[in-house]
């Protein structure tokens, strides 16, 4: 018998940002633009009540199956609402120094956020997709939010078509599964799928791959990318290139480990062409780049590939390995992008890697702490991301996808070139002639970035000793609500 009362209780954080969205959005609406500030800080206070309901609501599945609680979702949930209470932080002093502060604006996220929650505890094919549809319906409108800007509105078209493409494909697979299966539920096409995949099931199981790939920006599902990240407003590419990325490779890992379990040798080969083609295509395409937020994509698309590598494995230790990378990427890409936000000469954002060019002498702490982030993203140890790729290859290298592994530690090397150029320049070039001084630096994006580069090291070594066992705990018990 169905009970409302244990369904409404486990869908709690989500239930909570859908009301309390609505209720953002009334008192937006008619209280104007001078209580823009007042949604803003409310919808933080949202988000972070979210992650703590989050946090100890009860586990199991309901609505049929539909909706799953378990310790993979509740870690991913909180790991994603507390990043999208960062980007509303970071939006909205970035939308009032640049004069464009809407109301909208937290509250997309917000919606964003219920959509990401969808996709964590996603249970069949119909949740996956309206967890996918509402979180992408939201970022369509936050890419193109500076709409008196050509290259924004463009990148909002490029993006909205292009997701459009990935919705389309992920619907073809899904109703190719169905008519496969005869279930949505992801245990019960399980069960069809470790009893023999039908050629058919594997053209369905290829068209949600491919679907989700566009969403993760894997290559070569990534053209979409390196324009949305330049022309979109930077708060806003700040959370494309984190909270949704977790939340998509969550559901990505649970549609295969629960839903294609059994069919683990078929769709393992598509992934790990995916991830060799995002290997390349990040490591050799950044090279080329001077605009520094085109760089950033070119590196999530790499990134990409470690993750999907993680996936790959088929394995408790790759979905362990999944949740640390991708944390640990989330807090180095947002700082990145929130030290970004705070750097500017004569009122004109840096946005090129040559308008770094003497920060030492201006910026000196600001200097390290994006020194200490590159080194991260790129692998070094003892730095966050070391770790993060330390992981996934220890998982890959179990699963016996050791060549793999190896072309990704090759993929690392030849990525690590444009992080030391950025430091190179930062350290050792000459500011630009005729340029003055870097301007001060706004607090809110500062001290994030800073707070970020302090995680990445030293408070990483520290932190590992509790999110080690959580992120355990979270793939020992994934499916088991």
């Amino acid at each position: 018998m169905f009970d409302i009362n244990l369904a409404l209780h486990i869908a709690a954080p989500e239930a909570l940002l859908a009301v309390g969205s609505m209720i953002l959005l009334m008192l937006g609406a008619y209280g104007g633009e001078k209580l823009g500030r007042v949604v803003s800080l409310l919808a933080v206070a949202l988000l972070i009540g979210a992650a703590g309901v989050a946090a100890n609501a009860p586990l199991g599945m309901v609505f049929n199956g539909a909706f799953v609680s378990d310790p993979m979702s509740v870690y991913a949930k909180v790991a994603i609402y507390l990043a999208s209470a960062l980007a509303v932080v970071l939006g909205d002093g970035w939308t009032r120094r640049n004069g464009i502060a809407r109301f909208e604006y937290p509250v997309l996220i917000v919606l964003a956020a219920v959509g990401m929650g969808m996709m964590a505890s996603a249970g069949d094919l119909i949740a996956l997709y309206v967890g996918v549809e509402l979180q992408s319906l939201a970022l369509y409108v936050l890419a193109a939010f500076h709409r008196d800007n050509a290259r924004a509105s463009e990148a909002g078209l490029k993006y909205f078509v292009l997701g459009s493409l990935s919705s389309g494909l992920i619907l073809y697979g899904a109703s190719l599964i169905y008519g496969f299966t005869g279930s949505m539920r992801f245990d019960e096409i399980a069960v069809v799928a470790a009893g023999g995949a039908e050629t058919g099931l594997i053209f369905g199981l290829v068209f949600l791959i491919c679907g989700l790939a566009f969403k993760v920006s894997a290559a070569p599902f990534h053209m979409w990318t390196p324009d949305v990240y330049e022309g979109a407003p930077t708060p806003v590419v700040a959370f494309f290139a984190t909270a949704p990325k977790f939340a998509a490779m969550v559901l990505f890992a649970r549609a295969m480990s629960e839903g294609f379990g059994g069919a683990h040798d078929q769709w393992a080969q598509v992934l790990v062409i995916i991830s060799l083609i995002s290997f390349a295509v990040g490591a050799f395409g950044g090279l080329a780049q001077r605009d520094i937020q085109r760089l950033l994509a070119y590196s999530s698309i790499a990134n990409i590939g470690y993750a999907l590598l993680a996936i790959t494995a088929g394995t408790q230790a790759g979905l362990q390995a999944l949740l640390l990378f991708m944390t640990f990427y989330m807090i180095d890409t947002v700082g990145f992008f929130a030290l970004l936000m705070a750097l500017s000469r004569g009122g004109r954002p840096i946005r090129r890697i040559a308008d770094l060019a003497g920060l030492r002498k201006d910026k000196p702490v600001t200097t390290i702490a994006i020194t200490v982030l590159s080194l991260s993203v790129l692998g070094m140890p003892p730095f966050a991301g070391f770790w993060g790729k330390f992981y996934v290859f220890g998982a890959a290298l179990q699963a016996g996808y050791w060549i793999v592994a190896a072309l990704g530690l090759v993929a690392s090397v030849v990525a690590a070139f444009y992080y030391l150029r950025i430091i190179k320049v930062m350290w050792f070039d000459a500011p630009p002639e005729g340029e003055g001084a870097v301007d001060p630096s706004p607090r809110d994006a500062q001290w994030v970035g800073w707070a970020a580069a302090a995680f990445s090291f030293p408070l990483v070594l520290i932190a590992l000793t509790w999110l080690e066992p959580l992120a355990r705990n979270a793939a020992t018990s994934f499916g088991a609500g």
